[in-house]
Order: structure tokens, then C-alpha cells, then sequence
């Protein structure tokens, strides 16, 4: 009986602790929290950590608009946003947190629209909840449940045709142990566009459901347009520590995502909290995130591609990180020699084969036929076989107004090599085009053929020419 009556006794105790305990940690009600409202940003900007350790209220405020704007150089689109822009703008809350969400429909607006957030625990994301027609705003709220960065976007039918035509964004939801700190953050968002129009046809372009449906994108950005970065730049210098928040907006494909140059010292895989260390690409699935970081050890410019490669060079999925500092040769020596390459083995530049050099061309029209030789062999690779280059990577020699404008600069060009921002046809690049080793005719006969092809202007270079440019300084 006594060992019953303390048995029960302890019991009790223990019931009691637990309840004393549990009444002592009331649960928190949004009612009590502090009330902050979010800062949002365009990309690249990323709202700043929020340094806090509790819960609070965050109120949050997006406009759905549809606007005009370009998609490339001399191609306009109607892009539907969040806020203006595409991406739409990064919110930055956390674990724990309730939000007041407030969705507004811009009366200029054609089309309903609402929001889906993958980080809302509920059927559709918000998406019922925040169903708005033009002219209307919505309010709904929701807790952050799991940390993590998670896309949103449109949910609005056709749910293809919304987000394809520019309805996404980010939202990262804070850990309550925050990640640690470090010493820039930026946002780069992957998207495709289909177009009525080729890649780089001028003027306003039309949304294809045909392509859309196809999967066959003619534009692959990063941040909303071709060459965003250019206007909006992502900065750093040596010795710091980049954390890119990376999205996909998709609609359909599904992105390598890759920094020519680095590798990633820890991926957040999936936006999650699980960690890969040491990471050359990673696949960030469209409607999904990661979050990577790295450390950059020497200066330069780090190019930041999708490395299903095509869409890089051919679509427009290029973004650039500029780095400042000093070099450490330790690290990356740069160039340090440039020497003739033979499969067969450096030896055989010392043989002595009795071969001699091909005689000079006679003519003008012997020029261009050894000249197209050369420049199928050398040149067609990046500015293309009918001379129409790579549009913001590699400029036209097609009634290229840079080359007609100065022979000289042009005979500089290949035989000094070229580098830093031009302009060429109206569109500026900046790229790096080295310089060729070839021989004062075979120079001559190259830029001789470009110059009687593709609506050039025809003139003829000859190799005193290249001659005397190879003797003077750059």
C-alpha cells in the first residue's frame, strides 16, 4: 500500500512539473508579437539579416503590375510582376514569424492575379486566399513554419502563362539559429521567355503558348532580362565571402547552375539545411532554390551560367561578379606563356621538313578564297559562319560598323587582340578576344575576305599593312 501511495504520489509530481512547466512558456499568439513591416528588394539586393531572436508580426506588402520594359537590347516584352520588375522583389522573414500578407492588383492591370508561397504550410500557398481583380487588394496571413528560401509566384489560370510571362520571386525564411554571417549577399533568379520572335528580333515581342508548351524558350536570363548585371552590378573584392540566393522561376527547365571560376564551399541544397561542401554545379529544379557561398581568392570578373551551355552563350543566361583586389600568383598565375600547341609534341617545331610557307596571293580574289580557309578554321567558331556572331558575347562581323569604320583598328584587333566594352551595331559588348598568331598574309587575307563578305564595306588589306600594325605598339 505505501509503495502504491508514493508511486501515485510521484506521478502527481511529475503531471504537476509538466504543467507548471508548460504554463510557464505560454505559446505565442500573434496578437503579442511585435509588428514590423518587411523590407523588400529588387534583385540583386537582398534585404539585410534580421538579427533578431524571437518572433514578431511581419506585414508585408506586393503589387502585382503589368509593365513594359526590355528583355533584351531592341526587344521589349510585357512582363506581369510582382512589384514592377522580374524577378518579383525578395522577402526576408523567419522561422516562427507571423505574416500579414497584403496583395494588391494595380488598377492598369489586364488580368487577375494572386500569389502562391511555397513557404506557406496550406492548400494553394495563399493562392485562394489572395485571388485579386484589377484595382483590389487582398489580405490574408499565414506562420513560417520551416526555414528555408522558397520560390513564390502567380497561381492564377493559365498558371503556365503567368509565371512564364514574369510572376516569381523569393522568399527566404530565417533559421532561428541564423546562417553565419558573411560579408555579401545578392539575389540571381533564373527564368526562360517565349517569344513569337527569334532570339534578338526587335521591338515588342508576344508571349508563344506554342513554344511554352514545347519547352523551347528563346531566352534563359538571370534577374528578369539579357545582361541585368550589367545595369545592376554584383560587386566584391578578394578575401570575402559571397552567399548567393539562387531561384528558379522556370517554367520548365530545370538549371545548372555554375560560377565559371569557383567552387561552392557549402550549397544549401534545395534552399534547405542540408549542406554539400566543395560543389562545382548544382541543379536548382524549376519552382526550387539553393543557397550557395564562396569564398574569391583572387580579382577578376566571375561569370555566373546556367551550364546546359547553349542557354549561357546562345540565350542570354549570363550574370556577372566583379571582384577587386590584389592578385596572389599562389593561387592563379594567369597567363604565363603562349607557345605553339602540336599533338604530336613540341619536337617537331625544331624538324626540318623542307616545307615552305604557301606562296603570297597574287590577287585580290586569291585573297579572299585563302582568307575564307583561314577564317573557317580560326574565326567561325564564336562570330559564326555567316559572320553574325553571338549576341552579348561575341560581336557581328556582318555589316559591322566597327570594322568598316577603321582598318587599322581591325588589323590591331586580331594581330594585338582586343579587349574591354565596345559597341558594335548599336550593341555594346564586353569580351575578350585574344590575339592570333598568324602570319602577316594569312592576317591580311582573313580580314580581306570578312571585308568582301556580308555586306561589308570591301576593302582590301594587304600584308605591308599587317606588317607595319605589328610594329607599332597597341
Amino acid at each position: 500500500m505505501l509503495h502504491s501511495s508514493m508511486y501515485l504520489w510521484r506521478t502527481f509530481l511529475c503531471v504537476g512539473a509538466a504543467l507548471l512547466f508548460h504554463w510557464e512558456v505560454p505559446k505565442a499568439h500573434a496578437a503579442d508579437l511585435p509588428t514590423e513591416e518587411s523590407k523588400l528588394t529588387f534583385a540583386p539586393e537582398v534585404p539585410p539579416p534580421l538579427n533578431r531572436k524571437n518572433p514578431a508580426k511581419v506585414v508585408v506588402h506586393l503589387e502585382a503590375k503589368e509593365v513594359v520594359s526590355r528583355l533584351a537590347d531592341g526587344v521589349d516584352y510585357t512582363f506581369w510582376t510582382f512589384g514592377g520588375e522580374v524577378p518579383g522583389k525578395f522577402i526576408r522573414i523567419r522561422e516562427g514569424d507571423t505574416v500579414e500578407f497584403h496583395f494588391s492588383n494595380h488598377p492598369s492591370s489586364k488580368m487577375p492575379h494572386n500569389i502562391d508561397l511555397h513557404a506557406v504550410t496550406g492548400p494553394g500557398g495563399g493562392a485562394a486566399s489572395s485571388f485579386t481583380a484589377p484595382g483590389h487588394q487582398s489580405t490574408f496571413s499565414f506562420k513560417a513554419m520551416n526555414p528555408g528560401l522558397y520560390i513564390y509566384h502567380c497561381a492564377t489560370a493559365p498558371v503556365g502563362m503567368h509565371i512564364a510571362n514574369g510572376m516569381y520571386g523569393l522568399i527566404y525564411v530565417e533559421p532561428k539559429e541564423a546562417l553565419p554571417k558573411v560579408d555579401r549577399e545578392y539575389y540571381v533568379l533564373q527564368s526562360e521567355f517565349y517569344t513569337k520572335g527569334k532570339y534578338g528580333d526587335r521591338g515588342l515581342q508576344a508571349f508563344s503558348m506554342d513554344k511554352a508548351l514545347r519547352e523551347q524558350p528563346d531566352y534563359v536570363v538571370f534577374n528578369g532580362s539579357v545582361g541585368a548585371s550589367g545595369t545592376r552590378p554584383m560587386t566584391a573584392k578578394v578575401g570575402e565571402t559571397i552567399r548567393l540566393f539562387v531561384g528558379n522561376g522556370g517554367p520548365n527547365l530545370v538549371s545548372s547552375f555554375h560560377v565559371i571560376g569557383e567552387i561552392f564551399d557549402r550549397v544549401y541544397l534545395e534552399g534547405g539545411s542540408m549542406i554539400n561542401k566543395d560543389v562545382q554545379t548544382t541543379v536548382v529544379p524549376a519552382g526550387g532554390s539553393a543557397i550557395v557561398e564562396f569564398k574569391v581568392d583572387v580579382p577578376g570578373t566571375y561569370i555566373i551560367v546556367d551550364h546546359s551551355i547553349f542557354r549561357a552563350f546562345n540565350k542570354g543566361a549570363l550574370a556577372q561578379i566583379k571582384v577587386e583586389g590584389a592578385d596572389d600568383k599562389e593561387i592563379y598565375s594567369g597567363k604565363q606563356k603562349d607557345e605553339v600547341y602540336l599533338p604530336e609534341g613540341s619536337g617537331i617545331q625544331t624538324i626540318d621538313t623542307g616545307s615552305k610557307e604557301a606562296p603570297p596571293a597574287k590577287s585580290k580574289a586569291e585573297r579572299i578564297a585563302v582568307g575564307k580557309k583561314v577564317y573557317d578554321t580560326n574565326c567561325a567558331a564564336c562570330h559564326q559562319p555567316q559572320g553574325e556572331g553571338i549576341p552579348r558575347a561575341f560581336p557581328p562581323l556582318a555589316k559591322s560598323d566597327f570594322l568598316n569604320a577603321d582598318k587599322d583598328r581591325a588589323i590591331k584587333a586580331v594581330v594585338h587582340g582586343l579587349e574591354g566594352r565596345i559597341k558594335v551595331n548599336g550593341a555594346e559588348y564586353d569580351s575578350v578576344m585574344p590575339a592570333w598568331t598568324l602570319s602577316d598574309d594569312d592576317v591580311a587575307n582573313v580580314l580581306t575576305y570578312i571585308y568582301a563578305s556580308w555586306g561589308n564595306s570591301g576593302k582590301e588589306v594587304s600584308p605591308a599593312e599587317v606588317k607595319a600594325i605589328k610594329a607599332s605598339k597597341k
